[in-house]
């Protein structure tokens, strides 16, 4: 049985911070020694630009291709097509090809678990798998909450992002009862806020007010900063692009959330793995 868990990173709504999240977290446990896998489940592959394939559609094999194989029951080598990033991790990328998936879903055979058929046979090489969701609740969504064993909602510090959150959060419980009963919200991010304005200072505490008694909101909030746009661009995460800016040491601060908790977990499921 493998140790590997599954992270969908997940918010219907576009510009929380999906894709910068899943990047930083994913190096960032990569530095403290764990064996990551970053899927980019968005058909604008903006996390395979962000790692620095700016040619996606130059790409001979991408999620869409895996995606298909697993729908046709066509064997898939284990490493195939799984990109090597210098930083340490491992990307499965994406590129236009993966909106046609949508529709070619619609007609498959158990389609909510063709993401999750496909990770399974990759679960035993890596400590993690993050999925980059696209901001949608299509059926692409949909399969990577089935894949997935919980989920990280990044939410803007703003108030429109706090609208969006009752419907993604009713998909999350639809899943939950339908298809994925071991789902569960592993958090909410606070994302790209300037805790110095009213309207960062209000969303924070409307979040506490709304969800912080069912779900977890890390006490990590992700300041609002120019550096953290520019990495994408330089195809490489915060920590190399600059260290020691306050991006950087708040996705450190963060990763290690993320690992305290899932230790946490392991505990209460495994006792043993305490002593």
């Amino acid at each position: 049985m493998t140790d590997c868990k599954v992270i969908a990173i997940a918010n219907q709504k576009g510009g929380t911070g999906k894709t910068t999240t899943a990047a930083n977290l994913g190096i960032g446990l990569a530095n403290r020694g764990k064996r990551v896998l970053l899927v980019d489940a968005d058909s604008q592959g903006d996390l395979t630009t962000s790692l620095g394939w700016a040619d996606r559609d130059g790409l001979p094999v991408t999620l869409a291709t895996q995606m298909q194989k697993v729908i046709r029951d066509e064997p898939i080598g284990a490493s195939e097509g799984i990109l090597h990033h210098d930083e340490g991790v491992d990307l499965i990328p994406a590129n236009l090809e993966l909106s046609g998936m949508e529709m070619t879903l619609v007609n498959a055979m158990s389609r909510e678990f063709t993401l999750k058929n496909y990770l399974s046979g990759l679960k035993q090489g890596y400590d993690y798998i993050l999925i980059d969701c696209s901001p949608s609740l299509g059926m692409l969504t949909i399969n990577a909450l089935a894949a997935a064993d919980s989920v990280i909602v990044p939410v803007q510090a703003h108030y429109l992002s706090l609208k969006g959150m009752t419907q993604l959060m009713k998909t999350i419980s639809q899943v939950q009862r339908r298809i994925n009963p071991k789902l569960k919200v592993e958090g909410i991010l606070l994302t790209l806020a300037d805790m110095r304005t009213n309207i960062a200072r209000v969303t924070a505490e409307n979040l506490k007010q709304n969800y912080g008694r069912v779900v977890r909101i890390y006490k990590t909030v992700i300041p609002v900063a120019v550096k953290a746009a520019e990495t994408s661009a330089a195809g490489k995460s915060i920590y190399r692009y600059d260290k020691n800016s306050v991006v950087a040491k708040a996705y450190e601060a963060f990763t290690g959330e993320v690992m305290r908790n899932a230790e946490k977990e392991r505990h209460k499921h495994d006792p043993s793995t305490s002593r």
